[in-house]
């Protein structure tokens, strides 16, 4: 089986990055590797990871760009470019265009922090996805692998991790729990899965073979 390569989008400081290095230097992640991490911003940690253990990198910055659309053909190219078969949002925080996902159809998963379906969707990202678990008095919340597809956090769901929220829970502390009990553990292994060719998906259902 010929390897995989990843492609890892990111925006900000990295620890889902750093969770997919770990896993890729402990064997984790069979059949595929990092080859190249694209930020939308410059001089973020992200990259001095990625630097760390010599995996390429790439700054495509939104900014110097007109619109979404403009901006999503420059991330296109670069993933054609660096031949991607499976791309990742790794704390990306732009919303690209549908002919991003139209060009690498269930090649593309995210991590959510929550439990899909809910506290997910437009807006919900970062410490307002703790917020919202917290204000609505859940008892459990999590992360969610899932396809990215054109519906915002819509995307069939691939593996869920549930995490308890404790008595005195700020927003703060909620969030790295999940990152620490969820997020870290179930990205690596849903990259792993794609890798082996284990993932399939029918009617936005994914099933995970044996």
């Amino acid at each position: 089986m010929q390897m995989k390569n990843i492609v890892v989008l990111v925006s900000g400081g990295g620890t889902n990055l750093q969770a997919l290095i770990d896993a890729q230097e402990a064997g984790k992640i069979k059949g595929g590797r990092i080859t190249c991490v694209i930020s939308s911003k410059p001089g973020v940690y992200a990259l001095e990871r990625a630097g760390k253990h010599n995996i390429k990198t790439r700054v495509i910055a939104r900014k110097e760009y007109a619109d979404a659309v403009e901006y999503s053909k420059a991330i296109l190219d670069a993933l054609n470019e660096e031949k991607a078969d499976l791309v990742v949002y790794a704390g990306f925080m732009t919303i690209l265009d549908e002919l991003v996902v139209k060009a690498y159809p269930y090649k593309m998963m995210n991590v959510h922090p929550a439990l899909i379906p809910s506290f997910c969707g437009k807006g919900y990202y970062g410490l307002r996805v703790h917020e919202e678990a917290l204000r609505k008095g859940v008892k459990l919340t999590g992360a969610t692998v899932h396809f990215v597809t054109e519906v915002c956090d819509g995307g069939p769901i691939i593996l869920q991790k549930a995490v308890e929220v404790q008595n005195g829970d700020t927003p703060e502390v909620l969030q790295r729990r999940v990152m620490e009990q969820a997020e870290w553990k179930i990205l690596p292994e849903a990259v792993s899965l794609f890798c082996e060719d284990r993932l399939e998906v029918n009617n936005d259902i994914v099933t995970i073979k044996n």
